[in-house]
């Protein structure tokens, strides 16, 4: 039985939350024990697995006539091909992304059409190369334009209303003394995690706990993985064991699965009870595991002489996929960012024959947040008001769609601090004035906001065991951000015991329910249930219980459904270098200054700060997926044609938060960190390219011949 328990602030006996524990996987990591999804394979019962390989359509739309298996079956190692005609058939194909090998439609170039199975990788590679494959191919469409995205989705992502309209937008602009209107764009982005897709799966008789279908899978929630699977295949969620005990990075990739799971327990269910494995290449990834659409924001801003806004109107463009949809919610975090009396959001689609989007790192805030903050600085520019001040003249006493107040609300203080740590102060007000040598400087800031998100369902066990030890179980996965390490201060603390006392155990559906590594909602939503499940456990059975004593409990309360608004706020501020001959840009200071409640540990979130900077960095001078519309597939499917920030591109980049506590959010008093590090860090280092330059760049990414010519 699951007991629910009140909110209250973690008790602090031992106070490990706040230190700066060492990784607890740190030692795993380090000396290469920590085992990722394709290399368990010497326990329990996953063996030898075999290998499989995908075979992707080589058109856009249109159906398979036929597949010619017989050179591949005649090559020395390979075992079966199976396609839409000889796959498993699914239970449910109500995800047109996930219905692989159910039928002979193709709805995007690269999707699965069949798949190999062989006694070892290079057997199953080669195997691959000589299946043949005749399609009959449909006209298709692929490319995005604003004038083709026409489409209004019910809700984008995950269930915001599609439009919000207050006021009398368009009265208010004919009225403002200053207006900004101006389209920004942002492009195809891939998330390339380290370790890329991949799954081992196998099929055997119901065990004891009734388990039929196995899954080792790379992922960001094992639970997810589960109840997305087991009903595809017949099964009950119970009956799929999913684990992911180290996962090499996500970026919200790996927060849904992708067909290659589904592939891979297809093929194992033809194999069983012998296991099947299977690692996506990262040219497939671009095809087949999610990215973030390009998108075009028409920002259109009204204010008085000194910058106060009246009027607020942000129309996003994005693009979707026929097979599925998916709506990035680019102009939602505009609707509580700043004040105004009139403000106006929408969203419309393209819907295309093209692979399907998905989560990237602070989907909808990324893209949507960087228009916002370069339209603020044209804003700030016009008005002759430096953007610091504009952004103080602007924010909100009270969240302006709710009208509910905020639980935390500390961005002004981050625009102060970050403004004296950066030392803005001495910045010239004048566009292009300084000049280093051959190098055009400047300097530029944007804000970075993210919502505070706790998921429902989350559930923790705690079980004495001896020696004044505990095990704490949830299910949850950690994805390289940390979760075990803070999870285990916060059991520690809440329990009263050293960190050395907590056995935590993660990332196993066998375990109590968690949310998805998501959001940047994991800390605060698992975090909750364990210290619920702490308190609980002591209540119940006292600071020394017997050995064997187990209690699961969650969280009662629901902060996101009270009285307050739950944001994390920052600022970035951007140092950039333009060569005045080659257009040649660097950025030799990056810095933010974040409000994220209470910090678990300064170690781990330092480290996701600063990443979420240098993702924002890598997307302001590099990242760009180059879709050919012709035949529908992205050209730049490897790390060598999708550009990357490298170590020559991150010079200082710092990160650092005001001390505070939200304990209205979570007991704990944190909020996510997970995200808001790479919202706003691309338009401040935009703003600082105009400032050296005088040249206004309004898409992504900042390439040196924006500046050529202007010597």
């Amino acid at each position: 039985m699951t007991d629910t328990v009140e909110q209250v602030p973690v008790p602090l006996d031992v106070r490990s939350v706040g230190t700066r524990l060492a990784r607890v996987d740190g030692p795993e990591k380090v000396t290469g024990r920590a085992r990722y999804a394709v290399e368990h394979r010497d326990e329990e019962g996953l063996g030898d697995p075999l290998s499989l390989w995908l075979v992707q359509s080589t058109v856009a739309k249109g159906e398979v006539e036929a597949v010619d298996a017989s050179a591949a079956l005649a090559h020395d190692g390979v075992l079966r091909v199976l396609d839409h005609t000889s796959a498993p058939r699914l239970e449910d194909t109500e995800d047109g992304e996930l219905a692989v090998l159910q039928d002979a439609r193709v709805h995007f170039r690269g999707q699965i059409v069949a798949v190999v199975v062989a006694e070892t990788s290079e057997a199953a590679r080669e195997g691959a190369a000589l299946v043949e494959v005749s399609y009959r191919a449909e006209p298709h469409a692929a490319a995005f334009t604003v004038e083709g995205a026409t489409y209004r989705p019910d809700s984008v992502n995950p269930a915001f209303e599609t439009d919000s309209d207050d006021g009398d937008v368009d009265a208010a602009l004919a009225g403002s003394a200053v207006v900004v209107d101006a389209s920004y764009g942002t492009p195809y982005e891939h998330n390339n995690p380290m370790e890329p897709h991949a799954t081992i799966a196998r099929w055997h008789e119901g065990d004891d706990d009734g388990v039929v279908l196995r899954l080792v899978d790379s992922t960001q929630g094992v639970h997810g993985v589960a109840s997305t699977i087991a009903p595809m295949v017949g099964l009950g969620k119970d009956q799929v064991h999913v684990t992911a005990p180290y996962v090499g990075g996500g970026f919200g990739s790996k927060g849904l699965p992708h067909a290659n799971v589904v592939v891979a327990a297809l093929a194992a269910r033809e194999t069983s009870p012998r296991p099947v494995s299977l690692a996506v290449t990262r040219q497939q990834m671009f095809a087949l595991t999610g990215y973030r659409t390009a998108t075009v924001s028409r920002m259109r801003l009204g204010a008085d002489r000194d910058g106060r806004l009246t009027a607020i109107e942000h129309r996003a463009y994005a693009q979707s996929a026929a097979v599925k949809e998916f709506a990035e919610q680019t102009a939602v975090g505009t609707r509580s960012l700043y004040a105004a009396a009139n403000r106006r959001t929408s969203h419309r689609l393209a819907v295309l024959d093209v692979a399907v989007p998905s989560w990237m790192r602070a989907p909808g805030e990324m893209p949507g947040i960087f228009a916002h903050e370069v339209a603020m600085d044209e804003l700030a520019v016009a008005c002759g008001v430096d953007p610091v001040e504009l952004r103080v003249r602007n924010i909100p006493e009270r969240d302006p769609e709710t009208g509910k107040p905020f639980s935390d609300h500390r961005l002004v203080e981050c625009l102060r601090e970050g403004a004296e740590r950066f030392g803005w102060a001495d910045r010239p007000a004048q566009a292009g004035a300084t000049l280093d040598g051959e190098w055009r400087v400047g300097t530029g800031m944007a804000v970075s906001t993210y919502p505070g998100y706790r998921m429902p369902g989350n559930e923790a066990r705690v079980t004495a065991l001896d020696g004044g030890r505990f095990e704490v179980a949830i299910g949850c996965v950690d994805i390289g951000t940390g979760a075990r390490t803070v999870l285990t201060q916060i059991a520690a603390d809440a329990l009263g015991v050293d960190p050395a006392a907590v056995v935590l155990r993660v990332a196993d559906s066998s375990l109590p329910p968690a949310s998805v590594a998501g959001g940047s909602s994991g800390t605060a939503s698992w975090g909750s249930a364990v210290s619920a499940a702490a308190q609980a456990f002591l209540h119940e059975h006292g600071r020394t219980p017997d050995p064997g004593a187990s209690l699961t409990a969650s969280a009662a309360d629901d902060p996101l459904n009270g009285d307050h608004v739950f944001h994390s706020h920052g600022a970035v501020f951007a140092e950039v270098r333009v060569h005045r001959r080659t257009g040649e840009i660097r950025v030799p200071r990056l810095f933010g200054m974040y409000s994220v409640g209470r910090v678990m540990n300064p170690t781990t979130a330092r480290s996701q700060l600063v990443g979420g900077l240098v993702m924002g960095l890598s997307s302001a001078l590099h990242e760009e997926s180059v879709r050919d519309p012709r035949f529908g597939h992205v050209v730049t499917q490897d790390l060598a044609t999708y550009h990357v920030a490298s170590h020559a591109d991150v010079l200082d980049v710092d990160a650092d938060w005001l001390e505070g506590s939200d304990e209205e959010f979570t007991p704990m008093g944190a909020r996510g960190i997970g995200e808001i590090g790479i919202v706003g860090t691309a338009a401040a280092v935009i703003n600082a390219a105009y400032h050296a330059t005088g040249v206004r760049v309004r898409d992504l990414p900042v390439t040196a011949d924006r500046f050529l010519g202007e010597g």
